[in-house]
Formats: C-alpha cells, structure tokens, sequence
C-alpha cells in the first residue's frame, strides 16, 4: 500500500497510490486503502500524483481516491491503461485527468523536475524516477531488478544510471523485499527453459498460474504453448484486462490467439494450456474455482498445476487450501521449489550494491519491506560505503535535504477499508462491531412493554453465532425469561430498562457458553 510525498517550497507532489488487499482482522472486507487525511486536509498544496509502475500495491487506491484529490496523474502509456480501465469501472474517468509520460521522459509537477528511468520489474513499464528540486536530488526506485535478458521493454543501462550519478543523487529510496537474498533474483529469460522443460512432462491439461500483470511471463507461456503444440485458453478477467492494454500499448503482438474454456474442454487433455489467475489463493480467482470444480475449466487426475508466482507472506494458508483441495483430485503441482518456473521482480544484495556503485548516493532511505528488510538494507547499505541511512516508520516526516538526513515530524497515517461501496475507517466502530460480532455471536431481544412495564406478551429471541446447537430452543426459552425478569425489574427509564434486559441476556449467554455475545434489544412500548 504505497503512498509517498515529497515537498519542496511548500508544495507537494504523491509518487504512488495503491491499496493492499485484507485478511482475517477485516472481516467482509476486500480492499484496505490508505487513509490520507494529511494531505487532504492541505489539498490547495498538491500539484500532482506521480505513478511509477501498475502493480495494485501501487495504483489500486486511484479509483476511490483520485477524484477527491483532484490533481492530474502522470504515468507512462502501459500503466496510465490499466488506470483508465479502473477508472472506466469506477464511471469517473471523465473527472480525472491522466497525463500520458513515454518512459525516460523528463516533466515538472509544481516545483519538482521528473524524469521516468525506465527498470526491469514483473511488469511492463516499471520506472525509478529522479525527482529534482533546487534542495537536492532524489533517485526513487519503485519496485525493480536487475535483467540482462528480459522479455519486454529496455530497462536503463549501467552506462545511463552511471551518467545520473554523475548528476549527483543526494538520496536512494529503495526497494529493500529481497535485501536478505544474497543472489541476484534472475532474468525473466531464462524461465521460459523451466517452464517449457515442465510443460513439455505433463501428460494431461496444464494449468499455470501466474501474476496476471506479468506481461513478459504471458509472452512466455505463449511462445511455450505453440512450442509444446497446446492451444492457449485464458482464464481470469485481470488477465484479459491486462493483455489488451499491452497489446495497446505495442507488447504481446505474437502472442497466440486463444480458445474459449469451452473449447479448450473440448480438446485433448494432452493439447491444452490455460493460464489463471490465482496463485495467491484468492478465493473468487479463477484457480480457486478450478480446484473445487466451480469453473468451465475442469481437472482430473494425472492433469498438472504450475505455481509460476512467489508465495507472497501472509497468503501461505489460502494457498495451501487450494493445494490441497488440487492434491485431493489426483493434480500434480509445480511450484518454485521443484522447477525454475518462476524469477523475482525485486533486486537482491548483488543488484542493490551494483545500483549504489552506479549512483554513488550520499543517502539511503529503504523501503519496500517490513521493519526487518528496512533495517537489513540500512546495514547493507552502510557496510558497502553509503555514507549515511535513515529508515522511517510510516507516517515519519523527513527532511532530505539539504543538509544531513532527519525526522523532523509525524503526519498521521491510517488504514481505511471498502466495505461494499462505502469506504470506512479500518478500526472505526462498523468494523469493531462486525469483529466482535464474528468472534462472540449477536443475539437480538424484542420486548413489548406496557405502560406499567410489564411484559406484554413474551420476549422474543433470536440469535446468529451462539454456540447451543442442539440446546438452542432450551436456551432461547432461558433467555426470554432473563429478558421478562429484567422488565419485571421496576426500572422506569426506557434506556435504563433496556441496558438492565440486555445484561440479563448477556449473563444468560455466558452462563450457558462461557461467550460474551453481542445483544441487541428492542422495546416496544404498547
């Protein structure tokens, strides 16, 4: 969930804008968006949102955000598509202008100079960008690797970043994912052999699942399936999305032509590559619904699954669900441990140290991590001649430059959640409730009351998430009685009464579950 500001002059300018996707702490949630009250609250000082690369970790939050903000979006002609198509989505496309940069472009937003530097990433069109003011010069990578054979694009060279070093780069902010990796992650080239050698000793239908924005991986797969003689279906709208954006934009044009999964069902096992999306373990991608047969695509036993994606932390359990349920059907698997199926697209420590001898940096700022790779890659950093580091925590203001790096304040910084099509805080009172109702249950009362507060009629009951199972009308019943004690009380305020039935439910609940359900009560005044 990338979201960064850079000042100068009393301006700002955003470089990124994504989202990140929820687990189990957000319950009925799919998307968490960054909350941005800092700088919404001094909207009349941003000049412009800069994008670096179309992964959703960096432009995902655009269509729900973007049009509150107001300012133009920069970006380079392979991503602002894949922004436009979102935008189309949201039916705001109109009201948010895009402003298309070709990569290794040179622009100004406000009192900042701009130039895209074109980098290899697992996606087309992943650029750093120099960020120039008269107070100093910021090299800021976005996500990148080192590829000295890639599939799609011309990433800068050693001889072009050597010569913006020569410029002078005050400060690095830079990707620290794989700063643990003491190999470099590998060209995207090289796995076309890994997964033609895997494809090629399958007997049944493949599937491979993969990253639906990684072009240059899609280009593989195609030139494997012609070379292993399987027709090529496509399985998962992100995928779609993404191939005719980069056929726009001039990538893919040998791509094969595909099949349809029901023409794809209607071929030789042996004669079918599908590409899915899903490798994740997202629940409603289209492997999840290969894997429990809810798909056109069907499997069976003796067919096979290549994983040509990184297990990404945190997504272990979902994709291990999915693994097992594949198992469970007889399907061979194929992940990044049994075959070279699958390259990085973060660098490693031997790319990280060649872009510090390029660049020549006084500063490094890591990001892209956690705390654990942000520390690493200060300590990397310094042990190969940085001079100084500084590592943020989210929401640290920091002066760069001139002068020697320092934090100098805090801005505040949040989670917010798409629920729907409403857009919450991420801890506010909604999502409390619905967690404490996930955790404890919800049992709601209704009472009719008399003018004398009696009972008029009795209490109803009912309740979602309370463990009685096979006790429930014998609890149901003990609970409406606690409930007509309660109004029997003499309590005469209303709210006073309906607090008093409401402990009574309660303590009801945890004398028969040991739980602390949440209770609801209604009273009816008669």
């Amino acid at each position: 969930m990338n979201v960064n500001l850079y000042g100068h002059d009393g301006r700002w300018v955003m470089v990124d804008c994504g989202v990140t996707f929820a687990d189990h702490q957000y319950p009925g949630i799919d998307l968490v968006l960054p909350d941005l009250s800092f700088i919404e609250d001094q909207l009349d000082t941003l000049d412009g949102i800069v994008i670096t690369h179309g992964h959703e970790d960096h432009i995902g939050a655009l269509p729900y955000l973007a049009d509150d903000l107001g300012v133009p979006i920069y970006a380079t002609p392979f991503t602002a598509g894949l922004i436009r198509h979102k935008l189309e989505e949201e039916r705001i496309a109109d009201r948010v202008k895009i402003r298309v940069i070709q990569p290794g472009e040179a622009f100004r937003v406000g009192p900042f100079g701009f130039e895209f530097v074109p980098m290899s990433h697992s996606i087309p069109e992943a650029n750093a960008l120099v960020i120039e003011t008269p107070a100093g010069r910021v090299f800021h990578t976005g996500d990148w690797k080192l590829d000295a054979a890639p599939v799609i694009g011309t990433p800068a060279s050693p001889e072009q970043l050597t010569a913006i070093g020569d410029r002078g780069i005050d400060v690095l902010v830079c990707d620290s994912t794989n700063v643990f990796n003491a190999e470099a992650s590998g060209s995207e080239g090289t796995v076309q052999t890994g997964l033609l050698e895997a494809i090629s000793a399958a007997r049944g239908r493949v599937v491979v699942t993969t990253f639906a924005s990684n072009a240059s991986r899609l280009h593989t797969l195609g030139q494997v399936a012609v070379e292993t003689g399987r027709a090529l279906c496509v399985a998962g709208r992100s995928l779609d999305r993404i191939i005719k954006v980069a056929r726009a934009c001039g990538y893919l044009k040998d791509f094969p032509d595909t099949v349809s999964p029901e023409e794809a069902m209607r071929m030789p096992r042996n004669k079918v590559l599908v590409v899915a999306t899903g490798g994740q373990g997202e629940d409603r991608a289209a492997l999840a619904r290969i894997a429990t047969g809810n798909h056109p695509i069907k499997l069976e036993s003796g067919d096979t699954v290549i994983f040509s994606s990184k297990q990404i932390p945190g997504n272990e359990v979902a994709i291990g669900r999915i693994q097992n349920t594949l198992a469970g059907r007889g399907v061979k698997m194929v992940t990044e441990k049994q075959a070279h199926v699958h390259v990085s697209g973060h660098p490693g420590q031997p790319e990280l140290e060649a872009l510090y001898g390029w660049l020549r940096p006084r500063i490094l700022v890591p990001v892209h991590g956690e705390m654990r790779h942000l520390m690493e890659h200060a300590r990397f950093g310094l042990s190969k001649g940085i001079p100084e580091t500084l590592v943020q925590n989210d929401g640290d203001l920091v002066r760069l430059a001139p002068g020697a790096p320092a934090k100098i304040g805090h801005a505040p910084v949040g989670r917010l959640v798409l629920d729907g099509d409403v857009i919450l805080p991420a801890d506010g009172g909604t999502i409390n409730e619905r967690r404490r109702i996930s955790l404890h249950g919800q049992i709601s009362v209704a009472v009719a009351v008399g003018k004398n507060r009696r009972v008029a009629g009795s209490p109803q009951v009912r309740l979602q998430g309370i463990p009685v199972e096979e006790e429930r009308d014998a609890f149901i019943a003990d609970a409406e009685d606690a409930a007509a004690e309660a109004v029997s009380g003499g309590a005469r305020d209303m709210d006073r009464l309906r607090e008093d039935i409401r402990l009574a439910v309660r303590r009801c609940a945890t004398r028969w579950t040991g739980k602390k359900p949440v209770v609801d009560v209604l009273l009816l005044e008669v």
